[in-house]
């Protein structure tokens, strides 16, 4: 065990935080690197640029997974820290891109303190964590851990029409190294928290034991356009009208189910969206989270209930298509101990925590012990471009992050 003493540059992590930051800067402030974009592909370069300007080994797999390795003086199953750099079309500076350079981080203080450790070091960098451009989110974690095939993968059409494939060849990402490249000896993320647990309390550290499934789903709903001022409202099929019940069911479920359910319609599309005709069609996307995968069952089952008695009374058809499932995860007991530990150690604040979010990490615990650090979001604020985190905060999770390698490593 190291002592306390050791610990990261914060000035130094700020200034890479910066400069990735400045890749997909948009007017109002916002970060846009959606995956595999020609933003991506620069906010890539500079990362596996940093990488090898520490020293370590560079790979990219098929599905665009960037690792970079640092070795250690046994050849051991190696201890894995990472994240993601893609972002959502109106995404912060710190959202994944804070796992990533405070691994680089980990690595530059370990060289400077002339230390190698017994396992080796893996930084990686994951393939369309947002899922904005393709679905699912956590597509290059998932691939990895071998929860979707490659060709599912390759064959999955962007927003926007592109295939993966075609896009990762384009971009220059698309690597011939084996699927997994390693199966860890641990692995461990680093994450702003993405909501206002600890900014609202006032602590500094969350060693994060557990993560809500997660269930998105397309609705498609098929009505009829007609004249919105000469056809009466009992002979409407307004598919308008179905999106609209559809939200405010999925507030008032969530209400009533409370804990710890949640429910979102997060985007929404009319055709032929005009103001004097009813809408003909409506697509609408629904997000449902909870950390009981029982309940996250009963959720569905009522939205799709729901759903059902709707379509009869209104007289339209509705359509479902599942984007992505997942189910709720515990993370390995001892290694978020050790995250506790370490934060009590360095004098921070802390407590155990659920995540509300998505990461690589519920993908990465399928093969190896895993936990994430958070560190606070001020007001819980993600996914916008008033996302910030203290960088003094910022510090303290890496250093966080420092020792629990090191002690993993050991």
């Amino acid at each position: 065990m190291k002592p306390v003493t050791l610990k990261i540059n914060g000035p130094r992590l700020m200034t890479r935080l910066d400069r990735l930051a400045d890749i997909g800067r948009t007017e109002d402030g916002s970060c846009c690197r959606l995956a595999l974009t020609d933003e991506d592909r620069a906010g890539r370069d500079l990362v596996a640029g940093w990488m090898r300007e520490l020293g370590l080994e560079v790979r990219i797999d098929p599905i665009g997974n960037i690792f970079g390795l640092r070795r250690g003086l046994a050849d051991l199953a190696p201890v894995m820290t990472g994240s993601h750099i893609d972002t959502v079309r109106t995404g912060g500076r710190y959202d994944g891109n804070l796992g990533v350079l405070g691994g680089l981080e980990v690595v530059q203080t370990l060289n400077d303190a002339g230390i190698t450790t017994r396992r080796p070091l893996v930084v990686g960098v994951f393939t369309d964590e947002e899922g904005a451009r393709f679905h699912p989110d956590m597509a290059g974690s998932l691939v990895y851990v071998g929860g979707l095939t490659l060709e599912e993968a390759y064959a999955t059409r962007g927003v926007d029409g592109k295939l993966m494939k075609d896009e990762l060849a384009r971009i220059g990402y698309l690597g011939d190294a084996p699927l997994p490249l390693f199966k860890p000896h641990a692995f461990v993320e680093l994450h702003i928290e993405q909501g206002p647990v600890l900014d609202a309390e006032g602590v500094t550290i969350g060693a994060v034991r557990d993560l809500q499934g997660i269930s998105w789903q397309e609705l498609e709903i098929k009505g009829q356009a007609n004249h919105a001022g000469t056809t009466p409202m009992r002979l409407r099929h307004d598919a308008g009208y179905c999106a609209a019940a559809i939200g405010v069911h999925l507030r008032l479920l969530a209400d009533e189910m409370g804990g710890g359910q949640v429910a979102t319609m997060g985007a929404l599309s009319l055709h032929p969206n005009l103001i004097n005709v009813i809408a003909e069609r409506a697509k609408l996307t629904v997000d449902l989270r909870n950390t009981d995968e029982a309940r996250l069952q009963q959720a569905e089952r009522r939205l799709a209930q729901f759903v059902q008695g709707l379509a009869e009374r209104e007289g339209v058809i509705i359509e479902a298509r599942s984007l992505a499932r997942f189910e709720p995860v515990r993370f390995d007991t001892d290694v978020a101990d050790l995250i506790a530990r370490n934060a009590q150690r360095l004098g921070h604040s802390h407590r155990t925590m659920t995540s509300g979010a998505g990461h690589d990490a519920q993908m990465m615990a399928r093969i190896c012990p895993t936990a994430m650090i958070f560190v606070p979001s001020v007001k819980g604020i993600s996914h916008n471009p008033a996302e910030h985190t203290a960088p003094v905060h910022l510090a303290a999770g890496a250093d966080v992050l420092l020792h629990t390698l090191l002690e993993l490593a050991a």
